[in-house]
């Protein structure tokens, strides 16, 4: 009998791969993207400004997630532009300050990007591309000035995101061009609340809400992003925000009757579904099954059901937009400068800086030979050191590996390919091939490792895979040394940072619902973020059991105190819906919602946690 080798957690991470389909709307930006805007500048006789304008869009491309156009203006925009503000800073930075004072001044900006990154997953991407570009602004010799510069970087990134605005997708193929991904969004939500309607009273059922908060949080994202007007401008618009508000209350009785855990009649899980066929087809529902009312949750989901048949079929009316409570300025500062973003602060400015100084004296000491390029130390070292790419020991060793596959592709190619038609050439396979690449660090690295050394020696540099691979190893050795430093304060505060964020949103969604407010649109916007924190602290969480054992061991017992938060959420949603049918919470509710708040209090105080103390039902 065989026996299945369990590996480090780790390792595994190491060799695990995204799965899901190929976006060819992406490999198309991507192949028009990075290598057409070197073309131009090359045929332009301004090689050197096509080579920051690939850079940028390179970057851009690494942020074309799946979404719809409007969330992708934000994913694409903010990082772009702080990464012209680091661009210029460096740039001026470089040409006026010596080796001391500039890596001084890297070292403050790695700070405040640090810090900054813990806002969120844009600001996380916001932060590297300033670091990034920063590098590259005091280390890249080019003739021009630094306004010429960033404006050039803007354009790179900006070019990536008319194509991402003006291309057709699947969508629009299908004849509804305003639509890339909203649609599929909000029908996905339909599914996954009739997935979880399956899987009520089995052990699934837990994995299944999981993923209708998933579903839930991309479709907002989808409809809230930036925008000219205020409400939206079409009626076809009106009427997906009005499908999605629809789905709210559904999601809310299933999770409800997944808390019960007795098993439904697979008759429950069919509205949801037709429901789903017709936001995709942009039809009527159609006939939905008979009512079951034998108990309040399964009454909430049928009113639930009625209500969207009826918003289904009534059409655009007044606007119903997504429930989205916004961040204050102090809840952003808070974050920023919370334990989670001092930490992260301190260990991405220690990274940042000290590569630059060692950067910066390796290259002082001619151990770069010709090469003019410093800055890759810096640059590979902000990569590095980024959690949300996957734990330390598993992202060194994907860019590592990455690293060396990709030079010495490059190394056989350069060899071959006629220059500069060859490499710009390669440059846009590479930026076709980097939204597939980003299903692994490792692919990625590799991909974007044959995409810089080509931009590099159309910049007029001989070959440099060797002192590629070499500022790698380097890089990784330094953020390996940085990660298992000790520092200030708690280790792990990223984390706990994140539980705490979940547990004041729990606590903002049950005192709530316990004060028995009629604001629905409130209730379901504080429950949206109740969730989606509760998902942000998991995945963290989940990072975090995944590192070395001397960094893993200062997290553990978290992901047993967002359990019980986890709990506490879904017996508040259940005590929601109870109390819109019956006007009362039975005892079952009241004693699950004292015990969960009594072992979350004792969870926070064994981890040191700044967890609010949850109210009771009276």
């Amino acid at each position: 009998m065989s026996r299945r080798i369990a590996l480090p957690p780790w390792l595994a991470h190491a060799l695990r791969a995204q799965r899901g389909p190929v976006s060819w709307s992406a490999v198309t930006r991507g192949a028009l993207a990075a290598g057409p805007l070197l073309l131009a500048a090359v045929l332009a006789r301004h090689t050197s400004l096509g080579v920051v304008a690939a850079i940028a869009a390179m970057l851009a491309g690494i942020n074309d997630r799946p979404g719809s156009r409007r969330s992708a203006v934000r994913r694409l925009g903010v990082p772009a532009a702080a990464g012209a503000v680091g661009l210029l800073v460096g740039t001026y930075g470089g040409e006026h300050l010596t080796a001391v004072p500039l890596t001084l001044l890297l070292t403050a900006l790695g700070l405040v990007a640090g810090g900054m990154s813990a806002v969120g997953p844009v600001a996380s991407g916001a932060g590297t591309q300033l670091l990034v570009a920063a590098a590259i602004g005091a280390g890249m010799p080019v003739a021009e000035a630094g306004w010429q510069r960033a404006l050039a970087f803007l354009a790179g990134a900006g070019w990536l995101v008319v194509l991402r605005l003006v291309l057709p997708t699947p969508g629009a193929l299908a004849g509804d061009y305003r639509f890339d991904g909203e649609r599929d969004a909000v029908a996905a939500v339909y599914d996954a609340v009739a997935g979880l309607l399956d899987a009520v009273g089995t052990e699934a059922a837990g994995h299944r809400r999981a993923a209708l908060t998933a579903a839930l949080d991309h479709a907002q994202d989808a409809l809230t992003g930036p925008r000219l007007r205020r409400y939206a401008s079409s009626a076809a618009e009106r009427r997906l925000h009005t499908q999605y508000a629809a789905a709210l209350p559904l999601a809310e009785a299933a999770t409800a009757l997944a808390w019960g855990g007795k098993p439904v009649s697979a008759r429950a899980a069919e509205g949801p579904r037709r429901l789903a066929v017709a936001v995709r087809g942009n039809d009527g529902t159609g006939p939905l099954p008979a009512p079951s009312r034998s108990a309040p949750a399964l009454r909430a989901l049928d009113d639930a059901l009625l209500r969207a048949a009826e918003a289904f079929d009534r059409g655009a009316g007044r606007e119903h937009r997504p429930p989205a409570r916004r961040r204050s300025p102090k809840e952003v500062l808070r974050a920023a400068l919370g334990s989670g973003g001092r930490e992260y602060g301190l260990r991405v400015a220690l990274c940042f800086g000290a590569s630059a100084g060692i950067a910066q004296a390796l290259h002082h000491a001619r151990w770069y030979g010709e090469h003019q390029h410093w800055y890759w130390l810096p640059a590979t070292a902000v990569f590095l050191v980024k959690p949300d790419l996957g734990p330390l020991a598993s992202r060194v060793l994907c860019r590592a590996a990455g690293t060396v596959l990709g030079a010495l592709v490059f190394a056989g190619l350069a060899a071959v390919l006629p220059r500069p038609e060859g490499l710009i050439v390669l440059v846009a396979v590479c930026g076709a091939v980097i939204p597939v690449s980003t299903r692994h660090f490792g692919s990625q690295t590799a991909v974007v490792t044959v995409l810089v050394l080509a931009l590099v020696m159309v910049g007029g540099e001989p070959q440099a895979s060797v002192s590629r691979i070499g500022e790698t190893l380097l890089a990784c050795a330094l953020v390996l040394l940085v990660g298992h430093l000790p520092m200030a304060g708690r280790r792990g505060g990223g984390v706990r940072a994140r539980l705490a964020a979940a547990g004041r949103a729990a606590h903002r969604y049950l005192d709530h619902v316990l004060s028995e407010s009629g604001d629905r649109g409130e209730r379901w916007a504080l429950r949206r973020e109740a969730y989606r924190t509760l998902a942000e602290a998991r995945t963290a969480i989940a990072l975090a059991a995944a590192e070395l054992p001397a960094v893993a061991r200062h997290t553990e017992g978290t992901d047993a105190v967002a359990a019980v938060l986890e709990r506490l959420v879904d017996t508040t949603t259940a005590c929601a819906v109870h109390l819109d049918e019956t006007g009362r919470l039975t005892a079952r509710h009241t004693r699950q919602l004292e015990a969960l708040a009594a072992e979350l209090e004792r969870g926070g105080q064994r981890l040191g946690l700044a967890v609010p103390r949850m109210p009771v039902a009276a």
